[in-house]
């Protein structure tokens, strides 16, 4: 469930909504955020997709809207990588900081603060905007339902979302009937369901799977004539931030302990991997789901706002409770800049 990746943007199309077949034992394999494999995916190649760094998407909202059902959303299988292997020689590009502010059409109203840092783990009680932007993201991965955790972005074209680059394409392939539901809550989606048109991600996690780069972006299409931030709003972003920051992070873990039917967080002081990643690490046990789920520095808990600066990306199996988000250095604002735009 979790990976880095971090340049240019690649996009995908996401072809019409077809029958899935359901099968927990096949994607007991791939546990999205949470515990990881032994051996890698292998990366093969996705074809013209992959050469002209698009694949659009010709599926109607309609036809996903109606495929997306309450209990199709709850079968979805978390979605995980492999343990990460040292595939980066090269050192994450770095330049210089941008900080893109939250966009909130109306702040609802914050209950109770869920309390100081840290936080390894527990059921966001706070409410505020991050109840609304943060979401579930569910596709069709080789033929299953499967299930990621994203954000909605302050953006140009007001339709960004941010995940994880493993949340839009693994293996060599895009994933298909790709949709964004914010506000998930058990089976329910209180803020409709958002059709990707297309889905990106960054040039080295589209051409080798590289975990440092394990970024992925959609852009979404309207839903009902509105645009996506101007229902839910849109979180900011922070590139080139730098490491060892105070830090939140979101997802919607569905793998033992948890269910996928609530928003769950962690926060903590971020340290630097010190193994085969340039990744963020947190405490945090979080597991299968939450893949894609933003990270905030910068984080207002009475709010619910902040500046997403990484993604749940993938943990060490001999490592437990504990999560990495890749750094958002240059490949990760060009994707931004890429989505946004579009």
């Amino acid at each position: 469930m979790r990976r880095t990746v971090r340049g240019t943007a690649e996009v995908h199309a996401i072809p019409a909504p077809h029958p899935v077949r359901r099968s927990r034992a096949a994607l007991g394999a791939l546990t999205a955020a949470g515990t990881l494999l032994a051996l890698l995916l292998p990366a093969t190649p996705a074809g013209a997709a992959d050469a002209h760094h698009a694949h659009r998407s010709p599926a109607p909202q309609t036809a996903l809207d109606a495929f997306w059902t309450a209990d199709r959303m709850r079968a979805a299988e978390p979605l995980d990588l492999a343990t990460p292997a040292p595939r980066s020689t090269a050192a994450v590009r770095h330049g210089a900081p941008l900080t893109v502010a939250p966009t909130l059409p109306r702040l609802p109203k914050s209950p109770a603060r869920p309390g100081a840092l840290p936080q390894a783990g527990g059921p966001w009680t706070g409410g505020g905007a991050v109840t609304k932007t943060t979401g579930r993201v569910f596709f069709t991965y080789q033929g299953r339902t499967a299930a990621c955790s994203g954000d909605a972005v302050t953006s140009g074209n007001k339709s960004t979302v941010i995940t994880a680059g493993h949340c839009v394409k693994l293996g060599g392939v895009w994933h298909t009937d790709w949709v964004f539901v914010p506000g998930y809550h058990d089976g329910q989606a209180p803020y409709g369901k958002w059709a990707a048109t297309k889905t990106l991600s960054t040039p080295q996690w589209t051409a080798s799977e590289d975990i440092n780069y394990d970024v992925g972006a959609a852009v979404v299409a309207p839903l009902d004539g509105k645009k996506l931030t101007d229902v839910v709003g849109g979180q900011g972003l922070s590139f080139n931030s730098g490491y060892n920051k105070a830090m939140y992070a979101f997802g919607f873990p569905a793998a033992a302990p948890y269910d996928g039917s609530k928003l769950i967080y962690c926060g903590g002081t971020t340290f630097k991997d010190p193994l085969f990643s340039g990744d963020h690490g947190l405490d945090c046990n979080m597991t299968g789901g939450s893949s894609g789920g933003p990270w905030f520095a910068s984080f207002d808990e009475k709010t619910g706002t902040g500046l997403q600066t990484s993604v749940n990306s993938f943990g060490y199996q001999f490592w437990p409770h504990t999560m990495f988000g890749p750094y958002f250095g240059d490949d990760a604002k060009n994707l931004y800049t890429t989505a946004q735009g579009t």
